[in-house]
C-alpha cells in the first residue's frame, strides 16, 4: 500500500529507532530501467549492471567516462534540444520511442535535475506497444465530471484508471486528519476480496513517504521479487549520496517490498492525488502478478490522475465558495436582528436558530460579560467557566474547534457526557467572550485493514520493523468523538465569527454614543434640577422667615410650614407627572381641596373653562390656592358645617385667565387687623412673580378675590385630566383604629423619624425604624409589627424583599414613593397601600383607615 522515501543520507541508516518505520535510503535501481548521472559531459554515476546491459556495452564501469562515449552525437543533440524546455516545467523532460542506439531499439527517456545533475533514466520498449489514444483520457474523465459528489467522483476515478493501467485493483485511498488512510473507492477483479471501506493506519505509510509523494506524483513496482542494481560509485568525493527521490526507476524500501508479499500483491502502482497543495489521498494500484505498463501509458495515467485532481480542487472551491455564500446570507439575516439594540446575549435564541440553518450542532451556549446561556446539550455555567478558561489558552481572535474534545480538554467528563465535540467562536479580544456549539458522541465502529500496529523482531541486523502480515478485517469501537466540524462549517464560523465581531463592535459605537448622549443629558439635568433645588430651597427659605411672623407657637409655626411644603409637593408631582409641561390647572386646585379639605371637599365648586397652566406658573398658584383653602378652613365659609366655595376660570379674549374665588354662608368675614405671610401670598404672588393682578375683598358674606393669570402662563385645556393626587387614597381619616407595634423602613433618618412620629400620632404604641433590607428583615422574623411602612427605594437597594416578605407573613403593608409611576407598583404589589412622598399625615390617616378601621378588629 505504501513505499519508504529515499533521503540523502544513505547510506547511514539507524536501525535501532523502533518508534517509527525506520527510514530506508535506496542508492538501487530497478530493474526495468537504467540511469545515468551525468554532470556536463561526463558520467558521474549509474546503475552498475542493468546500464551496460542495456545499452550494449561492454565495460560495465561508466563513471567517470564522457557521456560521449555512451551516447551518440544525435542522440545527445536531440536530448539537449528537449532539455531546453526544463526550465518551463516542474517535472521531467520525456521523450517516447526514442531510437537511443541507432539500430531501432525504442527507448522511453525521462530526464529531471537532481542537485546540480542531470538524471538520464531509459527504459527499453517492446515494438508497437499497446498505447492509450489520448482521447480515452478524455472521455473517462468526463465521466468523473458528470457527478457532483465526492463518492461517486471516487468510484468513476477508480474505474478509469484500472481501464487506464489495467491493474486488478485500484482503490482511491483518503487520508484522515489522523494520517490513516481510507479506502472511499475500488474497481476490481471480481474473484479479488474487496478492501472498500477498510482503514489503514498511519504508520502504513510514515510522515517521510508522504512528502516524497507530493514530490514524485507517480510510482511503480513492476515486479516485487525483480533483481535491482547498485549506483556505482554509491557516494560522490564529499561522501554525498545521489539523491533520486524524483526517479522513476529507483528501488523502494525492502520493508515495503516484504509488506506488499504480505498483502499477496505481485506489482503495484501509486498515484498521488494533490489538492491544493495537499496531499489529499493516493490511487493506489495492486496487482497479482508482474505488471509492467509503458512510460508512455504512465503519462496518460498522470495526466487523467491531475485532471481528478484538478476537479476535486474545483469541488472544494465550490463547496467554499457555497459556505461563503450561505455565510453571507447568514450574515445578511443576522445583521438586522443583530443590530436592533439588543446585546448578542439578548438576542441569543435567533443566532441559534440562523446558525442551525448552516452548522449542525447539537448544542449551544453563549458566554457574554460574565453572563452565561445555553440551549440544547450543553454544560452548566460552573463546568463552562472551567471551558471558557480552557478556550482562553487558545490562539486569540480564531475559531476553535474539535471533534475529541477530551483528548484536548482532560475536565470534558465534567461538561456533561454525552458533549464529545466544539466549536468555540471568540466574539471579543478582553475579557474573553464566546459562542459555541456543541456536538455530542457519536459511537462508531471503524474496520481496519488488520490490527494497527507494528511488529518488532531482532535479526542480524539488530532491531528492526517487520511490516503488517495480517490484513483481515478488523473491527474497532471508537468513543469520545462526535461528527467531525467539515471544513465548510469551520469557514462558515469564521465568516461568522467577523458577522459578530461587527455586530459587537456597532453595539459598542452605539452604546458609546448612547452613553456620550446621557451624559450630556446627565448633565444638563443635574444643571437643571440644581437650578430647581436651589429655587425650592430658596422657596422655603422665604416660606420659614416669613411664615414666622404673627404666629404664636412653635407647633403652630410647625404645622403652617408642613401644610406649605405639602402643597409644593402636590404641586411638584403634578408638574413631575406631566413631565413638567403644561398640566390642568383644575387639577391643581383639585388636589390641594382634597388633601385638606378631608369630608368637606364636595362644598367646593368648579365651573368654567378647562385651562392648562405652565409649569413655571405652577408653584405660584400652588402656594395661593394652598393659603386660600386654609383660611378658608380655619376663618371662612369651610370652618362650620354650612359654608361653600364657588371657583370660576374664565379665559379672555386676548389669552389672559381670570380666576375667580367666591365663599358663601360662612362666618362673618371681616378684614385682618394685621397681614400674615399668608395673606401676602394671597396678594403679592401672582402680580409680583407672573406679572398678573390680585384683588382681594373681606365681604362679610365670605372672601372674595380675582386672579388674572397672563397668557404666556395659560391656554384651553388639551389634557381636561382631573385625577387624584394622591392616587386611590387622599380622602382624610381621623377614625383609624391602629395599635401595637410599627416598623417603618426608610433611607434617611430625619424623614424615617418623622413617619415614626406620625404613625404614633394615629395610634401605633411604638414605630420603630430600620435603613436596610438585611436589619427590616430581621425584625420581621423576629418581632413581627402590626404595619410595615416602607420606602421602595433604600439608596443602593430596594425593599422588594422586605414587601414580599411582609405579605407572605400577612403584615399590613403601606408602601411609599417618590417617584410618579405608581400604576406599576400597584400592579406588582396589588395588595399592598400606595402613598407618595413626603409623607403627610392626612395622607398617613386616610389609608391607615382602610386598613384599620375605627370599630374594627385589630
Amino acid at each position: 500500500m505504501s513505499e519508504q522515501p529515499m533521503q540523502s543520507d544513505y547510506p547511514s541508516v539507524d536501525l535501532t529507532t523502533c518508534d517509527q518505520e525506520p527510514i530506508h535510503i535506496i542508492g538501487e535501481v530497478q530493474d526495468f530501467g537504467c540511469l545515468l548521472a551525468v554532470s556536463a559531459d561526463w558520467i558521474i554515476a549509474h546503475a552498475s549492471t542493468n546500464c551496460a546491459a542495456m545499452l550494449r556495452l561492454e565495460d560495465e564501469s561508466l563513471a567517470g567516462r564522457p557521456v560521449t562515449e555512451v551516447l551518440s552525437a544525435q542522440a545527445l543533440h536531440d536530448l539537449r534540444t528537449r532539455m531546453q524546455i526544463m526550465p518551463l516545467e516542474d517535472g521531467p523532460v520525456r521523450v517516447f520511442s526514442y531510437d537511443l542506439l541507432g539500430d531501432g531499439a525504442l527507448f522511453d527517456i525521462s530526464i529531471h535535475k537532481s542537485g546540480r545533475l542531470f538524471i538520464f533514466e531509459f527504459e527499453p520498449r517492446e515494438p508497437n506497444p499497446a498505447s492509450h489514444d489520448p482521447a480515452l483520457v478524455q472521455s473517462l474523465f468526463a465521466r468523473i465530471q458528470r457527478h457532483s459528489d465526492l463518492g461517486k467522483m471516487a468510484n468513476e476515478a477508480a474505474r478509469g484508471l484500472k481501464a487506464l493501467s489495467g491493474f486488478d485493483r485500484v482503490m482511491v485511498y483518503q487520508f484522515e486528519k489522523d494520517d490513516s488512510g481510507t479506502v472511499i473507492a475500488e474497481a476490481r477483479e471480481p474473484e479479488i476480496e474487496p478492501f472498500l471501506g477498510l482503514r489503514y493506519p498511519a504508520s502504513d505509510i510514515p510522515k517521510q513517504a508522504r512528502e516524497l509523494y507530493k514530490r514524485s506524483l507517480l510510482r511503480i513496482i513492476p515486479d516485487i521479487n525483480a533483481p535491482v542494481h547498485q549506483i556505482d560509485p554509491i557516494v560522490d568525493p564529499n561522501g554525498t549520496p545521489l539523491d533520486l527521490s524524483l526517479a522513476v526507476t529507483r528501488s523502494v524500501s525492502k520493508i515495503h517490498l516484504e509488506y506488499l508479499g504480505n498483502m499477496g500483491v505481485a506489482a503495484s502502482m501509486s498515484v498521488s492525488i494533490i489538492v491544493n497543495g495537499r496531499l489529499w489521498g493516493l490511487f493506489a494500484c495492486h496487482h497479482y502478478s508482474p505488471r509492467y505498463i509503458t512510460y508512455e501509458n504512465r503519462t496518460s495515467v498522470e495526466l487523467f490522475a491531475q485532471l481528478f485532481n484538478f476537479e476535486l480542487t474545483r469541488l472544494e472551491m465550490t463547496d467554499e465558495l457555497t459556505a461563503i455564500d450561505r455565510s453571507r446570507a447568514l450574515h445578511d439575516r443576522l445583521m438586522p436582528r443583530l443590530s436592533s439594540g439588543h446585546s448578542l446575549f439578548a438576542a441569543f435564541e435567533e443566532l441559534c436558530s440562523g446558525i442551525g440553518e448552516v452548522i449542525d450542532f447539537d448544542g449551544a451556549a453563549i458566554f457574554s460579560d460574565g453572563h452565561y446561556k445555553s440551549v440544547g446539550i450543553a454544560p452548566a455555567k460552573e463546568p463552562f467557566l472551567d471551558l471558557a478558561r480552557f478556550l482562553n489558552s487558545t490562539p486569540p481572535g480564531q475559531v476553535y474547534h474539535t471533534d475529541q474534545l477530551a483528548l484536548r480538554y482532560p475536565a470534558a467528563a465534567e461538561l456533561g457526557e454525552d458533549i464529545a465535540g466544539l466549536l468555540a467562536i471568540p466574539v471579543s479580544r478582553k475579557p474573553r467572550d464566546y459562542f459555541v456549539l456543541f456536538r455530542q458522541e457519536i459511537v462508531t465502529s471503524v474496520t481496519w485493514a488488520g490490527k494497527p500496529e507494528k511488529n518488532i523482531k531482532v535479526g542480524p541486523n539488530g532491531i528492526r520493523l517487520t511490516p503488517r502480515k495480517s490484513f483481515e478485517a478488523w473491527q474497532e469501537i471508537m468513543k469520545g468523538r462526535s461528527q467531525p466540524w467539515r471544513t465548510r462549517e469551520q469557514r462558515t464560523a469564521e465568516a461568522l465569527r467577523t458577522t459578530l465581531i461587527e455586530v459587537v463592535l456597532k453595539m459598542t459605537d452605539e452604546n458609546n454614543a448612547e452613553r456620550k448622549r446621557a451624559q450630556d443629558q446627565q448633565e444638563l439635568l443635574i444643571a437643571e434640577l440644581n437650578h430647581r433645588v436651589r429655587n425650592v430651597l430658596n422657596l422655603i427659605r422665604g416660606l420659614v422667615s416669613q411664615g414666622k411672623e404673627n404666629v404664636d407657637t412653635v407647633d403652630t409655626f410647625g404645622e403652617i410650614l408642613d401644610a406649605r411644603i405639602h402643597a409644593l409637593s402636590r404641586a411638584h408631582d403634578q408638574l413631575t407627572d406631566y413631565a413638567w409641561d403644561w398640566s390642568p390647572l383644575g387639577l391643581l386646585i383639585r388636589n390641594e381641596t382634597d388633601a385638606f379639605l378631608a369630608g368637606k371637599a364636595n362644598r367646593v365648586e368648579m365651573s368654567g373653562d378647562y385651562l392648562d397652566l405652565a409649569s413655571e406658573a405652577f408653584t405660584c398658584v400652588a402656594l395661593v390656592v394652598h393659603e386660600l383653602v386654609t383660611n378658608s378652613v380655619k376663618y371662612g365659609s369651610l370652618s362650620d358645617s354650612s359654608g361653600r366655595i364657588e371657583i370660576h376660570t374664565d379665559l379672555l379674549p386676548n389669552g389672559d385667565a381670570v380666576l375667580l374665588w367666591k365663599e358663601h354662608d360662612g362666618p362673618v368675614v371681616s378684614a385682618p387687623t394685621r397681614k400674615g405671610f399668608g395673606t401676602t401670598i394671597i396678594e403679592k404672588s401672582i402680580p409680583f412673580e407672573l406679572k398678573g393682578s390680585a384683588e382681594v375683598q373681606f365681604d362679610p358674606d365670605g372672601l372674595e378675590a380675582k386672579f388674572v393669570l397672563p397668557r404666556e402662563y395659560v391656554r384651553p385645556s388639551t389634557k381636561q385630566k382631573l385625577k387624584d393626587a394622591v392616587e386611590h387614597n387622599t380622602e382624610v381619616k381621623s377614625d383609624v383604629n391602629l395599635s401595637g407595634r410599627a416598623l417603618v423602613v426608610e433611607d434617611n433618618m430625619i424623614i424615617a423619624m418623622d413617619a415614626a412620629d406620625m404613625l404614633e400620632q394615629l395610634g401605633a404604641e411604638k414605630a420603630e425604624t430600620t435603613s436596610t433590607v438585611i436589619e427590616a428583615l430581621a425584625q420581621l422574623e423576629s418581632n413581627p409589627p402590626n404595619l410595615l411602612l416602607a420606602d421602595m427605594n433604600l439608596g443602593k437597594e430596594t425593599s422588594d424583599e422586605v414587601v414580599k416578605r411582609a405579605i407572605e407573613m400577612g403584615i399590613p403593608v403601606v408602601l411609599a414613593t417618590g417617584f410618579s409611576d405608581t400604576e406599576k407598583l400597584l400592579g406588582q404589589y396589588p395588595q399592598v397601600k400606595l402613598i407618595k412622598k413626603p409623607y403627610a399625615i392626612e395622607q398617613l390617616s386616610a389609608v391607615l383607615a382602610t386598613l384599620f378601621p375605627a370599630g374594627g378588629d385589630e
